[in-house]
């Protein structure tokens, strides 16, 4: 039997070891391009700065729909673990821990300094500072709008047609059609 890499293990929502060579790369990678993304000047009209824009994610962002607009500045690990559909908007200082695979579906808006988090770690102190980490994907459905300074956890699905408040602390996932507000974040009523 093959041993699994750290990325296996991460991409499987196993304890794996984030300094690993190859992760870290990978990171160091994307951090260049981060940079040049963040950096990128002001196209002198919209049709210019999508296309711009557009060249810049090709290489960072693992799929990547149409018309997907991200404001810089923009963050996350790795890059090749989020999914963008179409029409996905996020707006200044987003940040996605992409340690496992995030799926944004179509017609996804994200306000300012939403946080989607893949990442976590073990609640064993003992077993924390050893140093491993762990990773759950975090699936957005269809048309779902996230508020400001929200925060989704590792593991969360949030389902389409879904309106999650401004900073809203998602812990659970969150059902198809319904507005979610607070800190844990819970069902107010469907839409």
């Amino acid at each position: 039997m093959v041993a699994k890499t750290e990325r296996e293990k991460m991409l499987a929502g196993e304890l794996y070891l984030g300094n690993d060579p190859e992760l870290y790369a990978a990171r160091a990678r994307t951090r260049r391009l981060l940079q040049v993304y963040n950096a990128s000047a002001i196209a002198d009209n919209a049709q210019q700065q999508q296309l711009q824009r557009e060249q810049l994610l090709k290489p960072l962002i693992g799929q990547l729909g149409r018309n997907v607009w991200i404001e810089p500045p923009f963050y996350c690990d790795y890059g090749t673990y989020i999914s963008l559909g179409d029409n996905v908007y996020m707006n200044f200082n987003c940040i996605i821990l992409d340690c496992n695979h995030v799926r944004l579906g179509n017609n996804v808006f994200l306000a300012p300094a939403v946080q989607i988090y893949a990442a976590y770690h073990p609640l064993n102190a003992a077993e924390r500072i050893k140093g491993p980490e762990n990773a759950a994907p975090v699936t957005i459905g269809d048309n779902v709008w996230i508020g400001g300074g929200a925060i989704i956890l590792p593991g969360v699905t949030i389902g389409d047609n879904t309106t999650i408040g401004a900073g809203s602390v998602v812990a659970k996932s969150i059902p198809a059609g319904v507005l979610a507000v607070g800190n844990p974040c819970r069902v107010i009523r469907s839409v």
